[in-house]
């Protein structure tokens, strides 16, 4: 491993981790992340040539535009947020000019909205790199993804004379609500694409380790669902008001009452209810976050299916009107064996790897399950693994990554592969 590398990662991750982007936001990120691969050398694909804005969910105009406003304010110039189209994430393309096989790797840009903690032994308060924005935290380690593919980057252009084929870098954005892999499947930057992998740091698996995952994720549903009642003084003529507090409360309750499926394991979260408008006032507004998951896609759409009727019978029951808007939505994991097989022998060869788990269950979910489904729809091939870190638990505040451990594991992985199938 050149320390080179390892130093440019650690460097940008770093930059990156101060300023922590949610999803669909990520100017700030990206700026960074084009202008290193234009630099060197890359073609580069964004705004809706990357993005098909048809299958985009969960995108909140006003976010982006405020996002927009803060990334000039960050020296961000106005020539690449028109060049964006209003749209985070971007494909980097090195063709070799050589025969050989179109491979891809995707990394992931976007923050959790997690505070992080102001615990000074917590590695980004010691190094002085914590996050410059409340309660935004790179707390899922898409900093790390990020950077590991610009040092990825930089190793193509600097062993380009011993490549063949295409190489493509996807950066993508929103992750976080699975929101991001969808449209950038449907970009048309996938459909040449013969080797696809993708990654995650941490979810279990410590530092100096690699763990490879051959199938699992929880196909997802992310529901945001809205109640319009009809306003009335509580006091003075409460029986002309139509509350919708009661009818989310009401569905809060069912939700979580929902037969599980002997198909499949099922997922259930109601993560968040806002309501009313003040003590003597029947509440006129109520708006939900929930999400649902399941084993397979049908057993997920069975859970979306009863959330529905459930939202739609307490509309009626509770005289209010109602919204039902899926805002994110990922699939299961599929990957090949021979792909697996390969990273599994890579694994063993990296000298620092001092442990290979070669069938980690993984349940959570995520968005390159879309990437990967679109590959192999076309005969491609996938792979997924886990690079370890010793974190403290995924989206919570003191989650830390010893970067300057961790992200060579990664990077190992990704080079080596391309020295096994891109070999000139």
């Amino acid at each position: 491993m050149n320390e080179q590398y390892t130093q440019e990662m650690v460097q940008f991750r770093r930059t990156i981790h101060k300023r922590p982007e949610e999803g669909w936001t990520e100017f700030e990120t990206m700026n960074i992340v084009v202008k290193r691969l234009r630099e060197l050398g890359f073609d580069v694909v964004m705004g809706t040539k990357a993005i098909n804005p048809k299958f985009v969910m969960g995108r909140d105009p006003k976010l982006v535009e405020e996002a927009m406003q803060r990334a000039r304010e960050h020296g961000v110039s106005e020539e690449f947020l028109a060049e964006t189209e209003g749209y985070t994430g971007c494909v980097a393309i090195w063709n070799t000019g050589r025969p050989g096989p179109v491979t891809m790797f995707r990394h992931d840009m976007d923050c959790v909205l997690v505070q992080e903690t102001n615990d000074p032994k917590h590695e980004s308060n010691a190094g002085g790199y914590c996050s410059e924005r409340a309660g935004l935290m790179h707390a899922c380690g898409h900093d790390a993804h990020t950077s590991v593919g610009l040092g990825v980057a930089h190793w193509i252009v600097d062993h380009k004379d011993e490549l063949c084929g295409t190489i493509k870098l996807l950066f993508q954005p929103a992750e976080e609500g699975t929101r991001g892999g969808l449209p950038m499947s449907e970009s048309g930057l996938l459909d040449d694409v013969n080797y696809i992998i993708c990654c995650h740091i941490g979810s279990g698996i410590r530092l100096h380790e690699i763990g490879l995952c051959r199938q699992g994720f929880l196909a997802t549903s992310k529901i945001d669902i809205a109640f319009t009642g009809k306003a009335a003084h509580a006091g003075a003529n409460p029986e002309k008001g139509r509350s919708a507090l009661l009818a989310a409360c009401s569905t809060a309750t069912m939700l979580a009452g929902i037969p599980r499926n002997s198909q499949g394991d099922t997922r259930i979260s109601i993560g968040r209810l806002v309501a009313g408008e003040g003590r003597n006032v029947v509440p006129v507004h109520a708006k939900m976050q929930i999400e649902v998951r399941g084993q397979t896609e049908e057993v997920n759409q069975y859970m979306t299916d009863y959330v529905e009727r459930i939202v739609k019978g307490n509309a009626e029951a509770y005289d209010v009107q109602y919204q039902f808007e899926k805002v994110g939505a990922a699939t299961t994991l599929q990957t090949t064996p021979e792909v697996i097989e390969t990273l599994e022998t890579i694994a063993h060869e990296i000298p620092f790897i001092t442990k290979v788990y070669p069938d980690v269950k993984i349940s959570g979910s995520e968005d390159c399950t879309w990437l990967v489904r679109k590959v192999l729809s076309h005969g491609g091939k996938a792979g997924f693994f886990l690079f370890g870190c010793n974190e403290h638990g995924h989206h919570k505040g003191d989650f830390e990554i010893q970067d300057s451990e961790s992200m060579p594991e990664a990077f190992e992985m990704f080079t080596r592969f391309l020295e096994k199938t891109n070999k000139a």
